[in-house]
């Protein structure tokens, strides 16, 4: 079982990038799905995450009004990131909540992990 996070890169501030994770080996349509994210010194932190159905998201006061989470299909899910600023250049992490049947924002709470995909914003 994998999850695959792709989508990271170089960005200036005030640009966008949109992050997707794939999942592989099984579905995860059931799952609770969401991103935290990690910089140096720091521990890793809630993002956003989204419900098994989709219809509900919570979002992490920080990126709320410019990040987007949405499940594309039972495998796939993706985060669209706007008026990207400086600080929110990170190692971003993708995960799975298999058992919880609401949403989490806590990382203990996932059991599924994707291996990061950095993102730079730059001034």
């Amino acid at each position: 079982v994998q999850l695959q996070a792709s989508g990271g890169g170089l960005v200036q501030a005030g640009g966008s990038l949109r992050l997707s994770c794939a999942a592989s080996g099984r579905t995860f349509n059931n799952a609770v799905m969401g991103w935290f994210r990690r910089t140096p010194g720091k521990e890793r932190e809630f993002v956003a995450a989204i419900s098994r159905s989709g219809g509900s998201t919570v979002y992490a006061d920080s990126v709320k009004g410019r990040f987007t989470l949405s499940r594309e299909n039972a495998n796939k899910v993706s985060l669209q990131m706007n008026s990207l600023k400086p600080e929110d250049t990170a190692v971003y992490y993708c995960a799975a909540d298999t058992f919880h049947t609401r949403v989490m924002v806590f990382r203990d709470a996932y059991d599924y992990w994707g291996q990061g995909t950095l993102v730079t914003v730059s001034s």
